[in-house]
């Protein structure tokens, strides 16, 4: 019986290092949402709310160093030629991209932002 304060408080430390290990830099949200209001173009406040809780909800799901080298493949596939072949012919980064689309579909659609572009 006299352990459980100590689990307990053991817990309660690690709590905020587990809440910040989804935490994304200020300017990264800033970025993604002002993307997001330029490709989903709707009320200035509406669209700000929106795209900011698409980011939110992503940020919730997935560590910011797997956000980072996800949406990096899903925007350099567009590459075109010699260059954005090495993104298209490797299926690891294939999956990694189809991932991501699907992540930020989800987060659209909870965020009830129109997910088709």
């Amino acid at each position: 019986m006299t352990r459980a304060p100590w689990i307990a408080a053991a817990l309660l430390l690690a709590l905020p290092a587990a809440a910040r290990a989804h935490d994304y830099p200020t300017s990264e949200r800033v970025t993604y949402v002002e993307a997001c209001m330029h490709d989903h173009p709707g009320g200035h406040y509406e669209m700000l709310n929106k795209c900011s809780c698409v980011i939110d909800t992503i940020a919730r799901d997935l560590p910011y160093d797997d956000f980072v080298t996800m949406s990096t493949a899903a925007n350099a596939v567009t590459i075109g030629g010699e260059r954005g072949s090495y993104i298209r012919d490797v299926e690891p980064l294939q999956v990694q991209i189809r991932k991501f689309r699907q992540l930020q579909a989800q987060a659209r659609k909870s965020c009830l932002l129109d997910a088709a572009r």
